[in-house]
């Protein structure tokens, strides 16, 4: 309690003492003691419930009056009263201010904007944004589930994840079919989520227009190498001895550039194609291939071991699983040291599915590099890299290969004990072997051939 207070509290209860004691003696004087005591006591409740009763229409009321002089009790209750409600106004002032400058930058935003309760899965609030991109409507939206007003977008899943939604990268608008929109869910509180919608139709189009740039100048350059390549193998080192070294290294350039070329017009295809044909991949042909491959390309100076404990055979492209599964193995070949250990594992998961898992004991990777290792031209070390006659292309084919069958490539890596590549193929994607339907031998022969013309990245 203040000095302020105090002081009025006990002022207050001075006069109640004088009150009382100004009516007993004047009921001595009476001889009426006990009843003018009464009626100085109910004349004194009387005035408290007065005073307490124009506290409540204070604070009922809606006017700013001024609190009445006075340096009693109730004065001072009037005063602190009229304080509160004072710095109360200004914190209001305060927030409708800040919630104003917050829905005026909301609807600035060029993306969309929407709050959606998370149990009933409803919209809450939209900006001017979500009415242009997702086609919302003020007020008739307010309240309404976001699956119905978004159809046809397959939200109603994806918004069954909660946290552990994925962003949707390029889904159509539901107001032009042309506009490309990418989704993005953001929790930001236990009953409430954040939808955010950005136009992506630009971005979509230059990366169009990358992929067409790239698979055409790719297209081009091949005719032309062809060319070189093919003068460069007539032409013998033995008989030009001093431009033996010389012819050497243009004939490997040559392919290294054909490779290259190779490799960006096998980027290109599949980052056109939305889904792959579906076909049993025999997954024990598939791994004798890979042991054969990696054991010509070894020559023996690895210790090469394969491992099927899963068992069973997958749903996808034999042809471009194939293709992700040698740049893993290809990639362990030549980034480990003779000596190494090379081990191909086909693996069951908890989960129902299964991964194909390709550790070496090579270099190794710096924890620095892994998350944009998948990155399409990107090199730990360039001049290991060009020693080795890679492409700094091998594992964006391999990412694009696995997001087409929907699985996932995992890396794990440390810098002079070897690295783990595992990609790792959901429940949907697993199918019971069948020993019967299938010759080994036969299909590593046709798969060789098939495959003689692809080239290790």
């Amino acid at each position: 309690m203040t000095s302020i207070a105090r002081s009025a509290w006990f002022k207050t209860l001075g006069q109640l003492v004088l009150i009382l004691a100004g009516a007993v003696a004047l009921g001595f004087a009476l001889d009426h003691v006990w009843l003018v005591v009464t009626v100085a006591a109910l004349g004194v409740v009387t005035w408290h419930y007065w005073k307490l009763r124009n506290v409540l229409l204070r604070l009922t009321a809606r006017q700013r009056a001024m609190p009445p002089e006075g340096d009693g009790v109730w004065n001072e209750l009037d005063r602190l009263l009229h304080r509160s409600q004072t710095e109360m106004r200004t914190r209001k002032r305060r927030l409708v201010d800040m919630l104003r400058a917050y829905r005026a930058a909301t609807a600035a935003l060029p993306d969309a904007i929407v709050v959606v309760e998370r149990n009933s899965q409803r919209i809450q609030w939209f900006n001017e944004a979500g009415q242009r991109l997702l086609g919302l409507q003020y007020p008739r939206d307010i309240g309404a589930a976001l699956s119905d007003r978004l159809q046809p977008l397959p939200v109603a899943q994806w918004l069954a994840a909660g946290r552990h939604a994925e962003p949707l990268l390029d889904v159509p608008s539901p107001v032009q079919p042309d506009m490309h929109l990418s989704l993005r869910l953001i929790p930001y509180s236990d009953e409430l989520w954040l939808l955010v919608a950005r136009d992506v139709s630009k971005l979509m189009r230059l990366e169009q227009m990358r992929r067409d740039f790239v698979a055409n100048v790719s297209h081009e350059l091949r005719t032309p190498l062809t060319v070189v390549h093919g003068y460069l193998d007539m032409l013998d080192p033995a008989e030009q001895p001093d431009w033996a070294p010389m012819l050497t290294e243009m004939q490997r350039q040559s392919q290294r550039m054909t490779q290259l070329v190779e490799d960006l017009l096998t980027l290109s295809r599949l980052e056109a194609q939305e889904q792959l044909p579906e076909e049993t991949v025999s997954m024990s042909s598939m791994l004798a291939t890979l042991k054969r491959e990696a054991d010509a390309l070894s020559q023996q100076r690895h210790e090469i071991s394969v491992e099927d404990a899963a068992g069973v055979d997958l749903m996808g492209s034999t042809k471009e699983l194939h293709s992700a599964f040698s740049n893993l193995v290809s990639n362990a070949i030549r980034y480990t040291p003779a000596g190494g250990k090379i081990r191909i594992r086909f693996l069951p998961e908890r989960d129902g599915g299964v991964s194909l898992a390709v550790e070496d004991t090579g270099y190794g990777i710096p924890a620095a590099h892994l998350p944009r290792i998948t990155e399409r031209f990107y090199r730990v070390s360039t001049s290991r890299s060009r020693e080795s006659g890679g492409t700094g292309l091998g594992l964006s084919i391999v990412k694009h290969v696995l997001n087409l069958h929907q699985a996932r490539l995992e890396i794990e890596s440390e810098v002079g004990r070897g690295s783990r590549f595992a990609c790792r193929f959901g429940r949907e994607r697993v199918r019971a072997r069948d020993h019967f339907l299938f010759d080994d031998e036969r299909l590593d022969g046709d798969r060789a051939d098939d495959h003689a013309e692809d080239h290790h990245r």
